[in-house]
């Protein structure tokens, strides 16, 4: 039987864990970036790959295939051994689709630093020990001086 400090010790762990802001930031991160996907599929699927097809002939280059072994039919068009083929064409339609998304990822970046090249950096407040230091030097120098 489990003991119940260690599973409390670890549940404290874990919610301290997801409570990390890098934690939330990642998750963010994640679910942007599948919705960021679907868009960029959908414009691949929609725009560029018909466009390809077209200059191809009609034929969708997710369906380039090489084939290994045909397809064995039977009686009444029933396939008797399946097809066996290197399927090259799924390949490149995911990596043009990568391509695609690093490209608009490189372009948004991009932009959004040379966004924050231009906005003013303000220098972060002295520390408090410098602070201090400076106002005893401050009173230091206005004391006035003993002759001796």
């Amino acid at each position: 039987m489990p003991d119940s400090t260690a599973r409390h010790g670890f549940l404290q762990e874990f919610s301290e864990f997801i409570a990390r802001g890098n934690v939330v930031d990642l998750a963010v991160g994640v679910v942007i970036g599948a919705a960021f996907g679907k868009i960029v599929s959908a414009l691949v699927d929609g725009i560029v790959m018909p466009l390809l097809s077209t200059a191809t002939n009609g034929i969708k280059v997710d369906q380039w295939k090489l084939v290994l072994k045909p397809a064995v039919l039977g009686g009444a068009g029933r396939v008797v051994s399946p097809e066996i083929a290197l399927k090259y064409g799924a390949v490149l339609q995911a990596a043009l689709d990568f391509v695609i998304i690093a490209f608009v990822i490189f372009l948004f970046l991009r932009t959004y630093n040379r966004l924050r090249e231009r906005e003013p950096t303000q220098a972060p407040p002295p520390a408090e020990d410098v602070v201090l230091l400076r106002e005893i030097r401050d009173l230091l120098t206005q004391r006035p001086r003993a002759e001796p």
